[in-house]
Formats: C-alpha cells, sequence, structure tokens
C-alpha cells in the first residue's frame, strides 16, 4: 500500500492509512444558495464524505459562509483563474481549496493563495487534468511526463513557502494515462492523492470508465480519496464511489445484493423485483435508519432452481425462485414460501430485522 502523511479535511482525515473518502461536486448554479444547500444535503443522506463548489465569482464565494452553517460534511472550493476568489473562499471558511496552479496566473499571485490557507491551517489540491496543462510543457509528448513534472514542480515551489498540506490529482481522460500517471507520482510523493478519470462521460460508459481507472489503482494501494466524474447527478457519483470501494472490500454498505442475471429459466419479473428491491434499500440509507454495521448483509435474489437454492443458503437472506413462487432463506435455513409479489416486501421486514431501527 502507498504510504501517505495525513491531511485533514475539516472533520475528514485523508492518508496514512484512513478509510478512502467518497467525494462529489455540486452541479448546481453555486450563485444559487438554496439549490446548491439542498443538493448537498441529499449528498450527504448517501454518505458523501467531501463536497467540492465551483466558485465562479464573487456571489458563489460569499455563499461559503451560510453553507458552512448549514452542511456537516467539508466544503472545497473549487476555483480558477482567480486568485482574490480563492483567497475569499478561504477567508469565508472553506475547508480546502482546490487550483490548477498553472491558470492562477503568476507566482506571486499563487502565493497569495498559499498563505492564506497557511494562515486557515487547511490543504490545498494540486488538481491538474489533461486538458488543462502549463503550456510551457506543450514540447512534451508523454502526458505522463506532463502531469510528473507539472506536479512536481508545484509541489517544491509550495514547500519552498514553507507549506505541505497538499493533495495531488492528475486526471486524465484517458484510463491508461490516468493509471501510469498515479503510479508515478506514488512512487515520488508521500502527499495524498485524490482519484478520479476526469470527464468520464454518461452512467454506463462513463461508470465502466471511472470503475476500471480508480479500481485499478485502488487495488494497488494508490489513492485516499476518490470522485467519480459522471455526466449525471451527483448521487450516481456517490453511489458508484461506495460501490467501487466495496467491490475492493475498502468500504462496506449496509448490504450487498446478489442476483442471477435471468434466462428463460426464470418465471418471475425479476429485473423489475430487484430494481425496486435496491431503491427501497437506498431509501433506508437515507433517512438514516440503519444501525451500526460491521459488514454489508447479503442478500440473494435469484430467478430459479439451477443457482438459486445455492446462492440462498449462502447469504444472510436468500430467496431461490420457482414458478409463482419463491422459497426464503435466511442465513441458510430455508423458512417458508412467498409469492413473486411480496419478496420485496419480505426481503424488507428481514433486512429491517437485522440492521434497521424499529
Amino acid at each position: 500500500m502507498h504510504k501517505t502523511k495525513p491531511v485533514k479535511i475539516g472533520s475528514v482525515t485523508i492518508g496514512n492509512g484512513n478509510p478512502v473518502a467518497v467525494q462529489s461536486m455540486t452541479k448546481t448554479d453555486s450563485r444559487d444558495l438554496k439549490s446548491t444547500l439542498a443538493q448537498i444535503r441529499r449528498l450527504e443522506e448517501l454518505g458523501c464524505e467531501i463536497i467540492r463548489v465551483s466558485i465562479p465569482d464573487t456571489l458563489a464565494a460569499e455563499n461559503i459562509k451560510s453553507l458552512k452553517k448549514q452542511i456537516h460534511i467539508p466544503l472545497v472550493a473549487d476555483i480558477h483563474y482567480d486568485y482574490r476568489l480563492a483567497v475569499q473562499s478561504i477567508n469565508n471558511g472553506a475547508d480546502k481549496i482546490r487550483i490548477n496552479p498553472g491558470n492562477i496566473g503568476s507566482n506571486e499571485k499563487l502565493k497569495l493563495v498559499v498563505n492564506a490557507a497557511k494562515n486557515r491551517n487547511i490543504p490545498i489540491r494540486i488538481g491538474l487534468n489533461s486538458g488543462s496543462l502549463p503550456k510551457s510543457l506543450n514540447s512534451i509528448k508523454s502526458q505522463e511526463t506532463k502531469f510528473i513534472k507539472s506536479a512536481i514542480d508545484y509541489i517544491r515551489l509550495f514547500e519552498s513557502w514553507d507549506f505541505d498540506k497538499t493533495v495531488i490529482s492528475l486526471k486524465s481522460t484517458d484510463v491508461n494515462t490516468t493509471i501510469s500517471a498515479y503510479r508515478a507520482i506514488s512512487k515520488i510523493t508521500r502527499y495524498p492523492l485524490h482519484l478520479g478519470i476526469t470527464e468520464s462521460g454518461p452512467p454506463g460508459y462513463g461508470t465502466v470508465k471511472s470503475s476500471i481507472g480508480i479500481g485499478i489503482l485502488l487495488n494497488e494501494g494508490i489513492g485516499d480519496t476518490i470522485r467519480v466524474s459522471l455526466t449525471s447527478e451527483p448521487e450516481e457519483e456517490v453511489k458508484t464511489a461506495y460501490q467501487i470501494l466495496q467491490v475492493l472490500n475498502l468500504r462496506s454498505l449496509p448490504y450487498e445484493i446478489i442476483s442471477c442475471p435471468t434466462c428463460s429459466r426464470c418465471k418471475t419479473q425479476l429485473v423489475d423485483i430487484v430494481k425496486k428491491l435496491e431503491s427501497e434499500l437506498q431509501k433506508r440509507i437515507a433517512v438514516k435508519k440503519i444501525k451500526k454495521y460491521n459488514k454489508p448483509v447479503k442478500i440473494a435474489v435469484m430467478g430459479c432452481v439451477v443457482n438459486g437454492p445455492g446462492e440462498a443458503k449462502h447469504v444472510d437472506i436468500g430467496i431461490a425462485g420457482g414458478t409463482n413462487t419463491g422459497l426464503l432463506f435466511m442465513r441458510g435455513k430455508p423458512i417458508k414460501k412467498i409469492p413473486p409479489s411480496r419478496w420485496v416486501e419480505e426481503i424488507l421486514n428481514q433486512f429491517d430485522k437485522l440492521v434497521c431501527h424499529t
């Protein structure tokens, strides 16, 4: 595992073996305080642990004061081009700022930002994207080399100003470039790394790109925070992030659904049943009904007798489907037969008994 130094972002500490933190970004107009606050609260309910807000002007920077009073997770201000917005955001209470130092302007302006962060004892993420690297590196053909040289130059510059609360990200739209760049930087620095595939696209293709890129790096012990960047609502980003972490046994949701892909042997509307079940389980997370849990409740929803009984016996709650019926198992023991119309209701009842407040 890549050992990184601890960096505190508000109430969340990343690096140094702490759990990989899930981050997202608001997609509202951040000058619209009401809609931005509502979106952040929805993301909090889904387990988002760090939220980033774009700051296009002084009104958005001023809104940080109000947001900080009404949310419960660290707030990151995303700044481009105008160093004054970065300083204003820091002074208004941002828990961290994200900048691409190359578009802030002169080193003198950049130093003002660093000094403001140092005075408030908050971190800065040096966020480098493939589409916005310094023009001075245009003669270098290798995108990975551009990433590494740019990151190291900024790290050394920050350190020369006695600033070391730094987080690094090197995001490309290309999965292989992203992976190779993070592998390389992880061998050079101990600063925490924020992972993501930039502008990965809509759910589906973008989900696959992000899962592969982020997943490979996490599986190698690289990465301290993640964001799944999708052309979609940010709720989808948070759900996907947790799914990536759960698949790798790095974080755990309260549940894991195991379900068959269906075939002609399936005599129930299994796709609809599983969709409804997942939706209802997510609602239980959102309304905070879940008690403390140590590992996910495994739920098997199987459409026929081929693999159904075997899978259902080896989980916490399982249903092995048949023709117009299903056999309910609880931790390996057959309990009763129930019609498909009641599968979701029965699974939820049993789930509630295991992990929910009554």
